[in-house]
């Protein structure tokens, strides 16, 4: 079977080939995870919100889409899929000052494509593992997820902190399945949104903050993600992964 589970409690084997859905592939942390997954052998579904280049348009921040975008990766994966990561997210800012209407707005759009959309797609995919034999579940958090972010993104944080704890309760509600769930919680990464956040917050003084002196690149995110998918022991499940320079340890 491909992508079959090769030993208990879902162990499974490197050299076995998946079927792996990833969200928010497109760019960044994604495209590097995208393009680190295919080397390694796996056949990989990717999403981004417009599509094209071979990836499934979906719009997570609308009701449904999460839903829409686990049938139409099921049938292209032909009714199987191994492993599901959620990479999908957005940065973006709103101030306690704007206006009720702005912030309830950001808040709404921030949990439904960092959170709500990956829960959605986690329940498809633990019911879909269940079925047949197990799986993992790769959820991309934050650094923010621990530590909290920026006055003006509140939102992110909270969303990736409960990224974390579903990741955990999925670990422990469904391991006796061989459902197999992993949190990995990047610092700064340098991709377009980082870099965005760098130039506007004074780069210098944030990067004093990591001990390792300087950001992490999307591919050493991808390869933390590709050992999760596919070679990290069973008993990680439940685990956060965190790589961010030491700039956060816990």
């Amino acid at each position: 079977m491909v992508g079959a589970l090769a030993s208990p409690g879902g162990a499974r084997q490197s050299s076995a080939m998946a079927n792996i859905l990833l969200t928010g592939a497109s760019r960044g942390i994604g495209a590097a995870t995208f393009a680190a997954l295919g080397a390694a052998g796996h056949r990989v579904i990717g999403q981004s919100t417009r599509g094209g280049n071979g990836l499934i348009a979906a719009d997570l921040a609308n009701a449904g889409a999460a839903d829409r975008l686990w049938a139409e990766a099921l049938a292209a994966a032909g009714g199987r899929i191994d492993v599901l990561v959620n990479n999908a997210g957005v940065f973006e800012g709103v101030d306690i000052d704007d206006s009720d209407e702005a912030f309830v707005a950001m808040w709404q759009r921030s949990l439904a494509i960092n959170l709500t959309s990956a829960a959605e797609l986690c329940r498809h995919a633990v019911r879909h593992f269940r079925q047949h034999g197990g799986g993992r579940i790769v959820n991309v958090a934050s650094r923010a997820g621990h530590r909290g972010d920026s006055p003006l993104h509140w939102h992110y944080a909270a969303a990736k902190g409960g990224m974390i704890a579903m990741t955990k309760s999925i670990a422990r509600g469904y391991a006796r399945d061989g459902v197999l769930a992993f949190a990995v919680a990047p610092g700064f990464t340098m991709t377009g949104m980082a870099e965005e956040y760098l130039s506007s917050r004074g780069g210098d003084k944030l990067l004093a903050d990591i001990p390792l002196g300087r950001v992490a690149s999307p591919e050493e995110v991808a390869e933390t993600i590709r050992w999760l998918a596919s070679e990290a022991p069973a008993s990680l499940t439940g685990a956060t992964l965190d790589i961010n320079g030491a700039s956060y340890v816990r």
